[in-house]
């Protein structure tokens, strides 16, 4: 089930990517000779108008191939005779639609999970916030004189205090409450706590709002990481390709369906963020050369470009199966 859950996850995000390219292309009239989610053999394809449509056996990718994309053709409606504008759009689009998916899967997180306030929900039995006298119910509006203006800044001011106590402000029965509480380190969380649990809220709004800030945050995340990547403090073997995926899926399902949909918004995100690199084949590298193109005319040609990004899949490919052998590696070997 494992597996299947990962296909499925893979699948959809590749859907989701092709489908921008399709959409958009058909939108500036470009030419589009198939659509295909899989690779390999088909198992079932199917023309409608211009266009053949395919499921294809292997569910490690898809395309939407469209006429004119690498090589030379004098079809007026192919890829390469359209304004670089509309070229850009096509390009562009596979990545946009996989951030629209990142954005609305924590949309649903954030309304399913809801939204962390400051009222206090539960006091820990025993811990350091009811030793001071915290209570349900009270409101946390500032750490050591510092406004808090949502969950995550109590957990910095409280979590990563350099300090063993902390003078937390409250809002109790509309007057204000000052009080001293101990910090406890969690070795679990690796900061400090004082044992409370706040009240989730629900709504909209809300969940709109965090949709696009955790994506925001997720991808300074994820460029931060690449940026080690080039730096050498992220080492080439820490990268995972499909059989860490699935090992990452089993991780999740085991935790609950949310975790699962965590996990897809974030190889959305990585999908859309990695196909924007400019690096040949990538959607990225392709827009890297529409912006040569328009200083340079002609002198690179269509065919020149698709023999570049032929041997960037090559080299893709022969990362594939570098970072597929390295999970092998730390995620089969050892069950063994």
């Amino acid at each position: 089930m494992t597996i299947i859950y990962a296909i499925l996850i893979f699948c959809f995000l590749i859907f989701v990517h092709e489908l921008g390219h399709f959409i958009v292309a058909k939108s500036c009239g470009v030419k589009v000779n198939e659509f295909a989610i899989g690779m390999g053999p088909a198992i079932h394809k199917w023309e409608k108008g211009e266009t053949t449509y395919a499921v294809r056996c292997l569910p490690i990718g898809g395309y939407c191939a469209m006429e004119g994309e690498d090589e030379d053709s004098e079809d007026p409606r192919a890829f390469n005779n359209q304004p670089a504008w509309q070229r850009a759009c096509v390009l562009a689009a596979g990545s946009f639609m996989n951030l629209l998916t990142c954005i609305v899967l924590l949309i649903v997180i954030a309304f399913c999970v809801g939204q962390a306030s400051l009222t206090i929900n539960e006091v820990g039995a025993g811990s350091p916030a009811e030793k001071a006298g915290i209570q349900t119910g009270d409101e946390i509006i500032a750490v050591d004189g510092t406004p808090i203006g949502e969950w995550d800044d109590l957990i910095q001011a409280l979590g990563y205090s350099k300090n063993d106590t902390a003078e937390v402000t409250l809002l109790r029965n509309g007057e204000e409450v000052t009080l001293t509480t101990d910090l406890k380190y969690d070795k679990d969380t690796k900061r400090k706590m004082i044992g409370i649990t706040p009240v989730m809220k629900r709504g909209v709004g809300s969940s709109i709002a965090a949709g696009f800030v955790n994506t925001g945050k997720m991808a300074v995340m994820m460029y931060d990481t690449l940026r080690q990547l080039f730096t050498g403090d992220v080492s080439m073997s820490d990268l995972s390709g499909p059989v860490g995926i699935v090992y990452a899926t089993n991780q999740a399902a085991k935790s609950g369906v949310l975790y699962v949909i965590y996990l897809a918004a974030l190889l959305s995100l990585n999908l859309a963020i990695i196909n924007m690199l400019p690096f040949p084949a990538l959607d990225g590298g392709r827009l890297l050369f529409l912006v040569i193109r328009l200083f340079t005319g002609k002198r690179v040609s269509d065919e020149t470009e698709g023999k570049i990004h032929f041997i960037g899949i090559c080299l893709l490919f022969a990362l594939m199966i570098y970072v597929t052998f390295n999970d092998v590696i730390k995620f089969i070997i050892p069950i063994f």
